[in-house]
């Protein structure tokens, strides 16, 4: 399982779901959106044009968006 986790450093969803990651020894990789326009890009192409953040991509094409810790879970 492959994920990337689109956040930002001061976003406390974003510090959330990877500290959950974490926890769980979850490998992923980190985009941050307001370093990386070409990532913002993407989260806006898989949200219709809106930015919301934490967005997690397996590697498979889906993805949450703001997931609660539960949803998250559940995932893994």
């Amino acid at each position: 399982m492959k994920l990337t986790v689109y956040g930002a450093s001061w976003c406390p969803d974003v510090k959330r779901s990877r500290a959950l990651l974490d926890s769980e020894g979850v490998e992923y990789s980190y985009v941050d959106v307001e370093e990386d326009a070409e990532a913002e890009q993407r989260v806006r192409a898989l949200q219709d044009g809106e930015r919301r953040i934490p967005t997690i991509v397996w590697d498979d094409g889906t993805f949450l968006v703001e997931p609660s810790d539960a949803e998250l879970s559940s995932r893994l």
